[in-house]
């Protein structure tokens, strides 16, 4: 579809100079495609003409002249824009409030470009829906690792991969001793966002100082989200279970091995401990970025993918980054009572990697009686290597090797009998969603229940990356699937239609980063699976990770 972008008294920012993109990687970088400049009376369309002086290119402004069909890879033009977008297709009248979605999306300080997917400074954006008006707008969350990186244009706090740089011995043993307090770690909330029952929104990362309280209007930062309870911890999952009627989180004990699981009741900021899992196997906890829950349990993944404090400790990364892989430890999955706190059932698995669960759901008799747990996930084949092709050099260097890890939609079933073992099999034929599978959404209604439709990232191979995005039917074992050649897909967000007694009434919120530097948002129908509007953003948008929905009130 061929669209044009028009803006309704339009705003936008620009990064101050220590962390802005320079002018002319600036202007390379929008050459050739329309740039809207605004006034409230009206709207201009203007081409950018290119200045290209190769003898004094930075490394940016070779990045952003020669990479700009990697728009997915490459840090936000600027720091905040907002604006109208015009609308091809038709939007549902129904469809009225707000997706937020968060992500890292500044990978660069001054001319030093950071290594991981996961490093980057945090870029919140979002779609605000109106009677079948959009409106788009981002920010860039104001963070303590943000703001003092943009004062001294320097990395102040260690992020995913990066660690600051020492000026001496001192300086290094000062920041072990921060590490191990927990001053040195990030607050950059670039992971997750999370609307409570009380209507707060929050921006989350794993680790706990990380939780930022944004306005879901204007994107801006309001807080930090200060815990009032005495549990303290470090890192937490970066995927709490929110409802209108709970919170759940897990926090790893990395002195301890094992992992406390509380919950917060709406309006409080006051965990309460629920119970403890001990670990069954390894050194320590496994990482544990996501968790699911049923009706009356909550699931502990004890990944052998485990926090490695050695690797922690080092100044430049290894393959695995906070991680090791012990598979000696095997993999387990434990099952713990949501009102008791007991644990009802712990079994060995088979070895598994996932970053993200997607649901689960409890298993009955005739009779009624629970007998098991079905748990699914995104599970890479036990391959740890996905975490290594997630640096920034191997996403933009791509040649057309179909070199993505295979993933499936790996189903655990856990018995409640007594019998020690579990499964973990294929929940459909990989090959229906190209053996790429990622990025989960399920209609929210359905959480902790036994359901029928999940929405993800898939593969149309070859790639290196999810590039598709696919509606897995779990009963018929079929795949429905969206492809744009080219682009790339952000996380397909489910809204269902209000009143909708299907499954899958509703629609599919997606953003995508497209070839030539561009981007849009994708609205598809929820059953059909196909497109019903889409609307051009000013420039493309740096891949993202996750996001949530926030009603009109």
């Amino acid at each position: 579809m061929a669209s044009m972008m028009a803006i309704s008294a339009a705003k936008n920012c620009g990064f101050p100079s220590s962390m802005a993109i320079p002018r002319d990687a600036r202007v390379l970088s929008i050459s050739g495609y329309p740039v809207v400049s605004t006034t409230k009376s009206k709207t201009t369309i203007v081409n950018v003409a290119t200045n290209r002086r190769e003898a004094t290119q930075s490394p940016l402004q070779k990045e952003a002249a020669e990479e700009r069909k990697l728009v997915a890879w490459t840090s936000v033009r600027q720091e905040r824009w907002e604006g109208e977008l015009v609308v091809e297709g038709e939007i549902p009248k129904w469809l009225n409030g707000t997706y937020l979605r968060n992500g890292p999306g500044l990978w660069h300080l001054g001319d030093y470009d950071f290594r991981h997917l996961f490093d980057g400074y945090a870029t919140l954006v979002g779609l605000h829906f109106d009677n079948g008006h959009l409106t788009m707008a981002h920010r860039q969350i104001e963070s303590d690792a943000y703001k003092a990186a943009k004062t001294s244009n320097k990395l102040c706090y260690r992020e995913f991969s990066e660690v600051p740089k020492h000026d001496n011995f001192l300086a290094y043993i000062g920041d072990l001793a921060n590490l191990f307090s927990g001053a040195s770690l990030t607050d950059n909330a670039n992971t997750g966002v999370v609307r409570l029952a009380d209507g707060r929104v929050v921006c989350l990362t794993e680790t706990i100082k990380g939780s930022i309280v944004i306005d879901p209007d204007s994107l801006d930062t309001v807080e930090k989200f200060e815990y009032s309870d005495s549990w303290g911890g470090l890192i937490h999952s970066a995927h709490p279970i929110v409802t209108d009627s709970e919170f759940i989180t897990l926090l790893p004990d990395l002195l301890n091995p094992g992992y406390m699981v509380a919950r917060m009741d709406p309006g409080t900021n006051e965990r309460k401990v629920i119970g403890r899992v001990d670990c069954r196997g390894g050194p320590s906890p496994g990482w544990v970025h996501s968790f699911p829950v049923t009706e009356h349990y909550v699931i502990v993944p004890e990944m052998p993918l485990r926090y490695c404090a050695g690797n922690l400790l080092k100044a430049e990364p290894t393959p695995l980054y906070k991680f090791r892989w012990y598979p000696e430890s095997k993999g387990f999955m434990h099952v713990m009572c949501k009102a008791s706190g007991k644990i009802v059932a712990s079994v060995e698995v088979p070895l598994f990697v996932t970053f993200h669960f997607i649901n689960a759901y409890e298993e009955k008799d005739e009779e009624g009686r629970i007998t098991g747990v079905v748990a699914d996930c995104c599970e890479h084949y036990a391959d740890t290597t996905i975490l290594d092709n997630l640096r920034l050099q191997n996403l933009r260097s791509w040649s057309g090797e179909d070199v993505l890890p295979d993933a499936r939609v790996g189903r655990f079933r856990i018995p409640m009998d007594g019998r020690e073992k579990g499964e973990l099999f294929a929940a459909l034929n990989p090959d229906e969603h190209g053996r790429g599978m990622d990025m989960c959404s399920i209609n929210p209604n359905f959480l902790g229940k036994q359901y029928r439709y999940a929405y993800a990232c898939g593969a149309q191979r070859p790639c290196n990356f999810p590039n598709t995005l696919t509606k897995i039917d779990l009963v018929e074992g079929k795949a429905k699937n969206w492809y744009d050649e080219g682009a790339v897909p952000s996380e397909p967000y489910f809204v269902a239609r209000p009143g909708a007694t299907e499954e899958d009434d509703g629609v599919v919120i997606s953003m995508i980063s497209d070839k030539n530097g561009e981007g849009y948002a994708l609205i598809l129908d929820g059953i059909t699976f196909e497109e019903i509007a889409r609307a051009k953003f000013p420039y493309g948008l740096p891949y993202g990770l996750h996001g949530c929905w926030v009603p009109k009130s």
